[in-house]
Parts: C-alpha cells; structure tokens; sequence
C-alpha cells in the first residue's frame, strides 16, 4: 500500500514509517516544521504545512491508499492552557484532513486516540472500549470530538476508520525534556544526576506501552479490513513510583524524588483492556517494562555518545 504518515517525523511516527517499510509499503510523511524533526529512511517523502492547508493536503493524498494520521499539536499537559488552540490545531485540522481525504477518494484512515485520556476515572479497570467516555481535560476532549466526526464521516462518506487508543508509549527517539512521557524524562535526569518529579505520591498507574509494540499494532490495523475501537495498550498497571525505582535501579543512579502537588488532569489509575486487540489482530505486546526501559536507556546513552 502507499500510505500516508500524518506526523510521521514524530516519536511514534518514526517508528511507524520504519515498520511500514520494513512490511513492504510505500510511505509519504506530512509534517508542521520545514525539515522533519527526526531523520526519514531514503525514498520517503516528506511534506510540510498546517493541516488546515486543503490544496496541501490533497497534494500528498494523491496516489494514497490509506492515512495513518499521529499528528497532535498538544499533550494533556498543555492543552488545558490553551483550548482554543487544543481545538484549532487537533480538531479543525483534523477535519480538513478528512475533507481533503473525502475528495480524493481515500478511504482508509487509521487515527491514533488516546487510552489514557478519553474514558476519564475508570469505573471499571481494565478499561474496555465500551467504558463511558468521561475526559477530564482538553486533549482527551478533543480525542472524543475527532473520533465522533470519524463516525460522521464514516456514515455519510464512507470512511473506513480504524482508532486506535493508546495507553502510554515510550521507547527510544521520545522527547525527554518533560512535555509527555515520564520514562524518557526520568532517565534523562538519572544520566545528569538530577531530582525525579512525580505529581502527587506516586501511587498514579498507568499503562506503559513500548513504542515498537504499539507501531507494530498499528501496521496490523492498517493491513487488515476491520474499522471501529480498539485500545493499544500492555494491559498491565505499573505506579509512577514504581517507574521511578526501575530508573534508579537500571541507571545505577539513584536520583532523588521529590513528590510535588498532585495535578487535576490526572486520574488515579488507567490501564486498558486489550484482550479483543490481541486477538482481532493476532498482536501480543511483547516488551515488558524493565526490559523496555533497559532498550531506552542503552538508546539514550549511545544517542548522547553519538
């Protein structure tokens, strides 16, 4: 297939363009900077631009037989600050994306939601796809709103969507600077033998998903002929204190934590049930924590020496 990577020079979306490849596909990649912000293999395209830009857009959808879109302009962090901007770049952009994709005939879309975000408190743990939707801040709002204009889309375009809502990935090529993603963060202040933040007492769970396993799920879904929800997560809870400790213990630096005020954006416990994931796909997430973390520290240091 010859497909579309909205984000593609993003985290997750490195890993994805690479593991489209590898499986055999053609693959263009739109972004916002002028140059991707991570290096693409050979043979890959790369345009840039703002989604809202519609004659771009169809541009890159020429040709294109199905759009994983990965972009987001926000995380949960900072799209509380300013919603406004949470709605016009995530949710506007968004729709000229699937605007452009009705004129050109392109069917196929798989949109990358959020596990941790959009079901909010958990009434039930694991999360299943059918639990409430209940978010608690703006990106997980914007999350629910974009999967909602899917199933518009869906009915009176016939758009074949595939979501998939993603617990927490990490791995190597993340940001580390604190913006998303405690693990890149936590190793990134043990190598310079500085404090661990945790917001509140670190009894937090979450559900932690190396980024090569979600990536993975991700070329299944895109490969296959399902549309609807599915959650991409481990299926297993681990505390940010716990994290925090695995850190300590794989970097041999004990850097202090300091506990500051717990955040209202975040809920007590997120871990998501897969069960339905696994089998439809034939995919088992097949990286563990301390092994994950291991892989993205060994990644750091020789990313830091290179």
């Amino acid at each position: 297939m010859k497909i579309l990577v909205i984000g593609g020079a993003g985290f997750i979306g490195y890993h994805l363009v690479h593991d489209l490849l590898d499986a055999g596909h053609s693959v263009t990649v739109f972004g916002r900077s002028v140059q991707p912000a991570r290096p693409l293999p050979n043979g890959v395209r790369y345009f840039s631009g703002d989604l809202s830009n519609t004659a771009l857009l169809k541009d890159c959808l020429a040709d294109i037989d199905a759009v994983a879109h990965l972009a987001s302009g926000t995380v949960p962090a900072t799209g509380d600050k300013n919603p406004i901007a949470d709605v016009n770049m995530n949710l506007n952009g968004t729709l000229s994306l699937l605007v452009a994709m009705e004129a050109c005939n392109v069917k196929r879309l798989l949109f990358l939601s959020s596990g941790g975000t959009v079901y909010g408190p958990p009434q039930e743990v694991p999360i299943s796809v059918n639990h409430p939707l209940a978010p608690i801040c703006s990106y997980g709002i914007v999350k629910v709103a974009i999967e909602s204009y899917l199933k518009l889309f869906e009915r009176n375009a016939g758009l074949k969507p595939i979501v998939i809502r993603a617990s927490n990935p990490y791995g190597s090529h993340q940001g580390n600077l604190g913006v998303q993603g405690i693990i890149g963060t936590y190793l990134n202040l043990a190598s310079q033998q500085r404090p661990i933040e945790i917001w509140g007492d670190g009894s937090t769970i979450r559900d932690f998903i190396y980024v090569k396993d979600l990536t993975s799920l991700c070329v299944k879904s895109l490969e296959s002929n399902k549309a609807g929800i599915y959650n991409g997560g481990s299926g297993l809870g681990t505390s940010v204190l716990a994290i925090a400790q695995l850190v300590q213990e794989i970097t041999g630096n004990p850097a202090p934590i300091v506990y500051k005020p717990q955040r209202n954006l975040d809920v007590p416990i997120s871990v998501l049930e897969v069960e339905t994931t696994k089998a439809d796909f034939d995919w088992d997430p097949k990286v563990g924590i301390q092994e994950g973390i291991l892989r993205t520290w060994d990644w750091l240091n020789s990313a830091e020496k290179a």
